[in-house]
Formats: structure tokens, C-alpha cells, sequence
């Protein structure tokens, strides 16, 4: 994370604080004039390719951890690479979800829509990259409405698999699980959360501490933001769980914006007493490194909070009642249920003391 991502503001928006061989032995035994060459060592094969192939936003991909979990478990001689959107795959990669990440848009899959005769599903269209053909298998959570697509794919790696698309019911996670894990029941050995690596955790502090943090006070980050209006909790009902936590201590609050975040943020930042840091468009494995040192998130359904949840901090994540199934798949967290039309005091009480437990 480089610097300019945290910065300190007051109520109203402050100047800013902080920016945030053969030995001699041989040749005796077989004679100068014998001697043979030594063997050709074979050079070591290279491991079997496992490629995934999620285009999906951020929340989206995280919702498939357990199932890329199963198969690392499932193929675990294979080199496990994710095709998605770059800092997405980076992150995965970074956190040891996956061993590789390409590209999604560089694998040239475009070529293999469309009707085409028979006779094209033989050989690879001279668009498509390297990963593709060199794959063992193929795990698509893409093109599945697509007969054309799936039927191209699966001929080219006999071993791919083309998921069908969520349904209606039940969780996404579990959906996406059971293409690659059928009829487990079990799942909890790939629900744990993800360790984050030691230099990302560290990058975090020190960051943190940039900000004025005492490596004490209890960390609170926030997200407001969401991928869409109606998952958005109006920023009052954040203001005022914010300055009911007051009663419990004062933990150190921040506040994190994406690229998407702007107007939440900024209707959020006037309601607040006091100041609070500002976590502005930090790269994803940054803000997984200040998350590591969190007591506490709040957040939107949104992929920042799947990522929180992913990473084992204490949260309460704000669903409505139609988005539920989209819930995280940590075994730990249950979604917390309230309306985005209005703020119901009801629904401060729960999120309050959802939050007093880790900040107390």
C-alpha cells in the first residue's frame, strides 16, 4: 500500500494528518579410454495445469474460496492458476488461495463463442493463450448459457468442466462447491479462514501505525459502500451505531473508500463527531494487511466485506432479505438482516452489539 492511502480527517473533512559429476574413482574402474559420457538427466516435467476461470468482481470470486480449496485438495499435484480480473487474481495468489493468476480477459475465450462447424472444435483458434492449451483441466464459472462455448471447451480439454449457473436457492458458496465437490455434506474443513501471510500483515501495521495507531486501541473498520444502491445501509444507520460504540471506548475508526465509494463515504464523514482515518483505493493486498489487525468490521453486502470475513475479523455484515444467499461462507458469521429504505432502530440495537463483543 503505498503512501497517500490513510489519511486522518476531522468532522467536516480536515486538512489531512496522515497519507495514508564423475570422481577419480570412476575413471579408474573404467579406464581412461572407457570412459562413457555421463547420463543425460532428464529434465524435471512440469506439473499438471488446474486452470479456473472466474470473471466475476471481488465478492463474487471470494464466495468460490472453499471450491477452489476442494480442488487444490482434489488435484493437489496440479498447479492450481485463477483467470479473473487481475487484482483479484493478484490477491488470491498473494494470500496463497491459488498458486498463479492470468488475466481473464488475456486467454483470447472470446474465440470459442459463436457457431462454428465441427470441424473448428479439433483445434485451438489461433486468439486463444497459452494457459488454455497447455490446461489438464478446466474449472469454468463462465459461459455455461452458452451451448456453443461449453460444447468448444469440453472438446478441447476433455477434463474441463463448464458449471452450470447459480440458482435460486440455497447459498452461492455451497452452489459453487458442489461443481467441483458433489454431494459433500461436510464442508468445513475448506470454511476455515484465511491465515494472512506475514510481510501483508506487516505492511498493514506499519501503515496503521502511519496513522496514529498505538498497536492497542481496538481497530474498526467500516465500508459503507456497495455495489448497488439498494444494498447500501443509509449512512445514518452508521452514524449511529458509530456514536453508540462511543459508550463502550473509543476505538480507532476506518473508514474505507473504493473507486466506487465516493458518495457513501461522503454522505457518512458530516455525521460523525469525530474524526476518523480514511482508507482511500488501497491495492487489495494492503487493505487485507490492515483488516489483519482489526478487532471489528462493518460493512454492505459487497466483496470488502466478504473479504474481512474471509480473513477471520469479527463483522457484521449488513444483507437484505433478497441477497441473503449470497451470504459469507466463513462458519462463523451470519448475516445481519436489515432495510436499506430506512434506518430502523431495531436494526442500529443488532448491528450495536454485534459490534460490542470484539470492541468491548
Amino acid at each position: 500500500m503505498g503512501p497517500g492511502a490513510l489519511q486522518a480527517h476531522r468532522r467536516g473533512g480536515g486538512r489531512p494528518v496522515h497519507r495514508l559429476g564423475r570422481t577419480a574413482d570412476d575413471l579408474y574402474g573404467h579406464g581412461a579410454g572407457h570412459e562413457r559420457p555421463p547420463p543425460r538427466r532428464r529434465a524435471r516435467a512440469s506439473p499438471p495445469l488446474t486452470l479456473v476461470l472466474h470473471p466475476g468482481a471481488l465478492g463474487d470470486v471470494l464466495l468460490a474460496i472453499p471450491a477452489l480449496r476442494a480442488i487444490r485438495q482434489r488435484w493437489p499435484d496440479a498447479r492450481l492458476t485463477l483467470a479473473a480480473q487481475p487484482r483479484i487474481g493478484e490477491l488470491l495468489t498473494t494470500l496463497g488461495v491459488v498458486d498463479r493468476s492470468v488475466a481473464f480477459d488475456s486467454l483470447g475465450l472470446d474465440a470459442l463463442f459463436g457457431d462454428h462447424p465441427v470441424e473448428a472444435d479439433r483445434a485451438w483458434p489461433a486468439r486463444c493463450a497459452e494457459e488454455l492449451r497447455r490446461a489438464a483441466r478446466v474449472v469454468s464459472w463462465f459461459g455455461s448459457r452458452d451451448p456453443d462455448f461449453a460444447r468448444r471447451l469440453t472438446s478441447l480439454v476433455p477434463c474441463a468442466l463448464v458449471a452450470p449457473s447459480v440458482g435460486g436457492h440455497g447459498a452461492v458458496w455451497r452452489h459453487l462447491l458442489g461443481t467441483v465437490a458433489p454431494g459433500v455434506e461436510d464442508a468445513s474443513r475448506w470454511r476455515e479462514r484465511i491465515a494472512v501471510p506475514a510481510s501483508v500483515a506487516d505492511a498493514g501495521r506499519r501503515e496503521l501505525e502511519r496513522a496514529g495507531w498505538d498497536g492497542r486501541t481496538p481497530v474498526l473498520v467500516v465500508h459503507p459502500g456497495a455495489g448497488g444502491r439498494t444494498k447500501q445501509w443509509p449512512a445514518q444507520g452508521f452514524a449511529s451505531v458509530l456514536e453508540s460504540l462511543e459508550a463502550i471506548g473509543r476505538p480507532m475508526v476506518v473508514v474505507h473508500r473504493g473507486p466506487a465509494d465516493a458518495d457513501a463515504v461522503a454522505a457518512l464523514r458530516p455525521r460523525l463527531a469525530r474524526g476518523v482515518v480514511l482508507l482511500e483505493e488501497p491495492p487489495l493486498a494492503g487493505l487485507a494487511g490492515v483488516l489483519s489487525h482489526a478487532s471489528a468490521y462493518l460493512g454492505n453486502d459487497s466483496g470488502i466485506s466478504h473479504l474481512a470475513v474471509a480473513l477471520g475479523v469479527r463483522s457484521a455484515v449488513l444483507f437484505t432479505a433478497d441477497h441473503v444467499a449470497w451470504r459469507p461462507w466463513l462458519c462463523t458469521v451470519e448475516p445481519l438482516v436489515v432495510s436499506t429504505e430506512t434506518v430502523e432502530p431495531a436494526d442500529v440495537d443488532r448491528v450495536r452489539r454485534a459490534l460490542a463483543g470484539p470492541l468491548g
